[in-house]
């Protein structure tokens, strides 16, 4: 007889998605916003250097690092295991990007490092270790 909780998944789960949907999503939007001259004329000096000088290498890193996080977070609310790779193919469009933004000449204070290094690393590893440990609990398959 089955079970009437098999497949069932903590609320957690959905929770954890549906946060990394909004992230990837604002990661995309982001990524749209930065296409356009005079919106990044608004940018503080530290950003705009970053963007402005950007080589296509780190530019399709950028990309890779926000629709690949977008599309794995809509697999993780459908429940997909291919979640997992997506993350780890945003995780390596994350360091692409970071290694560009860290070899521009300019001086990065706490809160840039913070905001624009190491949270998207973190929030990256994260939904790494959070797609796979869902796999192992069998909440996606």
């Amino acid at each position: 007889m089955a079970s009437k909780n098999a497949g069932a998944v903590h609320w957690s789960f959905w929770v954890i998605a549906v946060i990394a949907l909004i992230w990837n999503g604002l990661g995309i939007i982001n990524f749209f916003v930065q296409m356009n001259p005079e919106v990044i004329e608004a940018y503080r000096d530290s950003e705009r250097a970053i963007i402005v000088g950007r080589p296509l290498w780190a530019t399709s890193g950028f990309a890779l690092a926000v629709f690949g996080g977008g599309v794995g977070a809509v697999l993780l609310l459908f429940r997909r295991s291919a979640a997992h790779y997506l993350f780890i193919a945003s995780l390596l469009g994350v360091v692409v990007t970071m290694t560009h933004a860290l070899g521009v000449d300019i001086s990065f204070g706490v809160g840039e490092i913070v905001a624009i290094i190491l949270l998207p690393i973190a929030v990256a590893l994260y939904l790494i270790w959070y797609s796979k440990l869902v796999i192992r609990k069998g909440w996606v398959n």
